[in-house]
């Protein structure tokens, strides 16, 4: 395990970690639940997820942008390319829209033109997969090419099973067993 991945797994686990009764977007109640924008938003983790997402990916070829549906893969996606750039990486970022702006340009998906070119797929916590899922449909409508979904936190809960049987590669950066919720 890296460092990187060891601090950012210390960080979650004490400061994203909520115990108590919740009720999850798949509507199912939960013990626990895991906040990531309290630690993707932290100037002191956010180089960390960067860094672990970073290594996660780097055995997919040819990706040339990482984003998700706004607004939990926006800072991972900008954590991305931020720590790629460190390290001499070109990672674009985008963001997709829940629906397409009823002004300006009426877009959906923001960022560089993704039409054929290569793009993974980010989620902070994954659930249920319907995220993704949704962003790859508005990804698709624009020419892009999905590489893969790649999640901070995958908690075990069917969204792995669901984004492969739609056809696509999952990556989990972290799961439940390494925050001790198994």
């Amino acid at each position: 395990m890296t460092d990187a991945r060891q601090q950012l797994i210390d960080y979650i686990s004490s400061d994203a970690v909520f115990h108590g009764d919740f009720t999850l977007t798949s509507g199912k109640k939960a013990s626990y639940y895991v906040d990531l924008r309290k630690v993707s938003l932290d100037h002191r983790v956010a180089p960390l997820i960067g860094q672990v997402m970073i290594d996660l990916i780097a055995d997919v070829p040819d990706v040339s942008a990482v984003g998700g549906m706004t607004m939990g893969a926006d800072p991972v996606a900008a954590a991305i390319l931020h720590q790629g750039a460190a390290r001499g990486l070109s990672y674009d970022a985008f963001v997709v829209r829940k629906e397409p702006k009823d002004h300006g340009r009426g877009k959906q998906v923001e960022g560089p033109e993704l039409a054929g070119k290569r793009v993974i797929v980010l989620e902070d916590t994954s659930t249920t997969g319907g995220s993704p899922l949704k962003a790859i449909e508005a990804l698709e409508k624009v020419g892009a090419v999905i590489a893969g979904v790649a999640v901070v936190v995958d908690r075990n809960t069917g969204a792995r099973e669901k984004i492969e049987d739609a056809g696509y590669p999952y990556y989990a950066a972290i799961g439940l067993a390494d925050l001790g919720l198994e």
